[in-house]
């Protein structure tokens, strides 16, 4: 197996966000070989210290998953171990890449995401009237837990062995939503692990999830494409298989 790294993601060049960072921060692994390729989102000019890693400047109204696959098509994914989709408005911990990576390696996830810190904003997802909780806030005296779930956003890794059950993204929800409810069928059904890994938590405070799109569209397509799929309900979906203290 190589240790090369896709970092793909979207950031809004007419909102705050934390890109620059964020590249800078990604790029600083001293265990993996990093390519990054992000598309800058809105009207505004691409920031000069992100120039080399956008590949694409797109007006909305666009999608992210969409866009997502976009990046995917255009890299030869066989050369990676792992691919990690990112968003723009978070904060990571010291050496968090290679840090993440070693625990994802470890647990044997082929599906995972870090926790958010404490003082992030709890997940905002509806299903069926169903209010997301904060399950994936980081639990303290954990290093990570195998899970029936893992979310969309605002960051999540796929390994190798994944990349065929993951990608492309399904399109019928262009923003992802309803995704982490059936990614756990998928997932099971081949055999692998999911999970998140506490150790490294990341902190989601600077927009809340969802604000600069139409929650109501979003919803109404969700529930089509849960309607259409196996899934999980929340109730089976937010529950620790495992828990790792070493």
């Amino acid at each position: 197996m190589n240790n090369s790294v896709l970092i793909v993601g979207v950031y809004l060049l007419d909102k705050p966000s934390y890109i620059g960072q964020i590249k800078s921060d990604l790029g600083r692994s001293s265990k993996w070989e990093v390519e990054q390729r992000w598309v800058g989102l809105g009207t505004g000019p691409v920031p000069e210290e992100i120039a080399d890693v956008t590949v694409q400047k797109v007006i909305p109204p666009a999608m992210k998953f969409p866009l997502l696959n976009q990046l995917l098509a255009e890299a030869k994914l066989d050369g990676f171990e792992f691919v990690v989709a990112c968003d723009d408005d978070i904060v990571f911990p010291e050496h968090f890449l290679d840090r993440y990576l070693d625990s994802v390696t470890r647990y044997d996830f082929a599906l995972a995401q870090p926790a958010r810190t404490h003082d992030s904003f709890s997940p905002h997802m509806i299903v069926d009237g169903f209010s997301g909780h904060p399950f994936v806030e980081q639990l303290d005296g954990l290093l990570a837990r195998q899970t029936r779930f893992v979310e969309i956003g605002p960051i999540f890794s796929v390994h190798q062995r994944a990349f065929e059950l993951i990608f492309p993204f399904d399109e019928a929800s262009p923003m992802g939503w309803g995704y982490d409810f059936v990614w756990p069928q998928i997932i099971a059904n081949a055999g692998l692990k999911m999970g998140i890994i506490d150790a490294v938590p990341i902190a989601h405070s600077l927009r809340k999830s969802g604000f600069y799109y139409q929650h109501d569209k979003t919803r109404a397509e969700m529930k089509e494409f849960l309607a259409l799929r196996p899934h999980l309900s929340p109730d089976e979906a937010f529950f620790i298989v495992e828990s790792y203290t070493s």
